[in-house]
């Protein structure tokens, strides 16, 4: 008893959706706020602290770990933050 559901258009009730209203917005591959962050965070020590190196390399590490994190699941900055803002009923 198994039943074929099938889905045809309705006159009226179809609409088109733009790619854009359906991806996630990337800045070179990472997600846009996390890019920004990390950027900042990396100049803050490359040009305020005068640590060159170590700038370059947070910003490296940051920017490869968020583009690996985002090609696993691109909503995962979403994801992060409905994760710790909800309490952890089995502490510890």
């Amino acid at each position: 008893m198994t039943e074929i559901i099938t889905h045809e258009a309705i006159p009226g009730f179809e609409v088109p959706v733009h790619r854009a209203l359906a991806e996630p917005i990337l800045l070179a591959g990472a997600p846009r706020a996390v890019a920004i962050t990390n950027g900042t965070l990396a100049a803050a020590l490359g040009l305020g602290l005068r640590l060159w190196i170590a700038g370059l390399v947070v910003w490296a590490i940051g920017h490869l770990a968020a583009v690996w994190a985002a090609k696993r699941d691109a909503q995962f900055v979403d994801v992060v933050r409905r994760h710790v803002r909800y309490p952890a009923h089995l502490g510890v």
